[in-house]
């Protein structure tokens, strides 16, 4: 695989733009291109330098999802080699979902399949209101599991067993009132959404943003017990005293700009 099909920039304020480049075929994805994205991820997340990443593709369409060579490959697969496939895009999930920086997808066009399972696993999603979505899986009798976990943490249930089962089309109103799309805005203003987003998060603690991905996948998969409430307790602690904690607290009270904002 051309290592132009995927695309990492990182700028000097420690954005990381990771691209998908096939829009001659709709930025469908293989197993080379999985394995591309997973490699990418790695090397964001062992880059302290990098604070914010933001996912987006070139062309007309987000992602048609799988690749249709690999798609025809698949079929004459072994279960075996279908089970490792199905294993690398469940570990690029989850990388993607658990990447301890705060991730913006940007939704210019088509998403379907499995491209709707990247979107669920980034932080923030913004979406162009021409964008379109679809769990196509079931027409060609599959179904979306990988991507489950996310989908249906970012959509709930009720609306999970409505698009899994029908493979309907939606537009990004009803991504928006599902829930899997943050905003949705005019084609043209994309990336003027995105950067606003950007200059939002560059101007909180970069620590204090890793922590507070990290507490929200605590507390919503835990029961509200005695350990939970310890474990809060625990990172609320933690942090005050951390140097980013102690920075922030005292420019607030001193009234100035803490030093993480350039």
């Amino acid at each position: 695989m051309s290592e132009n099909t995927v695309l990492m920039k990182i700028a000097d304020n420690g954005v990381a733009t990771v691209t998908l480049n096939r829009p001659d075929v709709h930025n469908a994805f293989d197993d080379a291109t999985i394995s591309h994205l997973i490699d990418i991820l790695d090397e964001i997340q062992d880059n302290p330098d990098v604070r914010i990443v933001v996912l987006r593709s070139n062309g007309k369409s987000f992602s048609a999802g799988a690749d249709l060579n690999w798609m025809r490959r698949m079929v004459k697969n072994s279960y075996e080699d279908n089970l490792d496939d199905a294993s690398r895009l469940a570990l690029l999930m989850k990388k993607l979902n658990f990447l301890p920086k705060p991730t913006i997808a940007l939704v210019q066009g088509a998403a379907f399949g499995g491209a709707v399972g990247l979107i669920a696993c980034c932080d923030i999603a913004i979406a162009s209101e021409k964008a379109m979505f679809r769990f196509s899986e079931v027409k060609i009798g599959i179904i979306p599991a990988t991507v489950s976990p996310y989908v249906v943490a970012a959509i709930g249930e009720r609306a999970a067993r409505r698009y899994f089962q029908t493979a309907e089309r939606f537009d990004s109103k009803e991504a928006h009132r599902i829930g899997l799309i943050h905003r949705v805005v005019e084609h043209e203003s994309l990336d003027e959404a995105c950067n606003a987003m950007i200059e939002n998060l560059l101007s909180n603690s970069p620590a204090a943003v890793v922590e507070a991905k990290s507490l929200v996948f605590r507390v919503a998969r835990g029961e509200i017990d005695q350990e939970m409430i310890d474990d809060t307790s625990v990172r609320i602690a933690s942090i005050r005293i951390s140097d980013e904690g102690q920075e922030g607290l005292t420019a607030f009270l001193e009234k100035r700009k803490p030093n993480w904002i350039k």
